[in-house]
């Protein structure tokens, strides 16, 4: 599914899909799917600020240095931007039953957006892209799970397969939710305990949530959901990109798309920057800790 093995401390990528390849489910509410961004304005590639490498793929430009040193060196890192740029124009591919755990799920949505036309799929990449930067600067090793954010797929359970094929340490999904305009906040969702698929990864997902969690609210001073689960945790069994995962992984609602507060910040180059130190802080927490 990768188009190449990257050596330590660069991005891995896989490679487009056609545009009837089925997609993933996603964890954001309403009409949002389980990860998958949809078309991204993010800029041009070869820019600088872009994340991207000028050769078309989702890597940041720490990805053309050979890397391996820090104190991730040796860990592998799966970063998940939730939904696809090219989901709203494959509506017979994301509407795809696949596995999902004891039962089957859209493959994916096309994702949330802001009042202001806003993208989840543009926001998730352009976070991803960032996140990665920082952990390969850390030593890591970071698969992403597409390679740009105007495609269709991987599905839910092909992302969940990507951090299983790569034997990831973690494994973070990045969102944004489409809640109630009034709700304000983050959460992070934990698998629950789910015989025969989750048992094993349960536990230190958990503890990758809090990590997480924690780590978000203290680097970006967005509070926790008001709206939506308890202390910024939440643990679910519905969602393939999680039941079908053999990796500890969680999803990352950074934010309510609906609520104006959330939607300044989500679309921020500041925030966002703030954001990828956050949750680069989390996952190391999580992992050296």
């Amino acid at each position: 599914m990768r188009t190449s093995s990257a050596l330590p401390g660069r991005t891995r990528r896989i490679a487009p899909f056609a545009a009837a390849a089925v997609l993933t489910l996603s964890a954001c509410a309403a009409v949002s799917g389980d990860t998958r961004p949809g078309p991204s304005a993010a800029p041009a590639p070869g820019d600088p600020a872009s994340g991207q490498d000028g050769r078309g793929g989702g890597g940041s430009a720490a990805a053309e240095e050979p890397g391996g040193s820090g104190p991730l060196a040796g860990m592998t890192v799966v970063v998940d931007p939730g939904h696809n740029g090219g989901n709203a124009e494959a509506p017979e591919a994301i509407s795809e039953q696949v596995p999902a755990g004891p039962a089957t799920k859209e493959c994916d949505t096309v994702g949330a957006e802001t009042d202001d036309g806003y993208p989840e799929h543009e926001f998730t990449w352009e976070l991803s892209t960032l996140v990665a930067e920082r952990l390969e600067a850390d030593g890591a090793e970071v698969v992403l799970t597409r390679e740009d954010n105007t495609g269709v797929g991987p599905c839910v359970d092909e992302r969940a397969e990507i951090g299983n094929d790569a034997g990831a340490d973690a494994a973070v999904s990045i969102h944004a939710d489409g809640g109630p305009p009034s709700g304000r906040g983050f959460h992070v969702i934990a698998p629950g305990v789910l015989t025969g698929y989750t048992d094993d990864i349960a536990e230190p997902s958990r503890r990758l949530a809090a990590d997480l969690r924690d780590a978000f609210e203290d680097g970006t001073g967005q509070p926790r959901a008001d709206y939506i689960a308890e202390e910024g945790l939440d643990e679910r069994t519905d969602l393939g990109g999680l039941n079908m995962s053999d990796v500890p992984k969680v999803f990352l609602e950074a934010g309510n798309m609906s609520n104006p507060t959330d939607a300044e910040n989500l679309a921020d180059p500041g925030w966002q920057a703030d954001a990828a130190d956050a949750i680069a802080a989390g996952v190391s927490r999580f992992l050296t800790g």
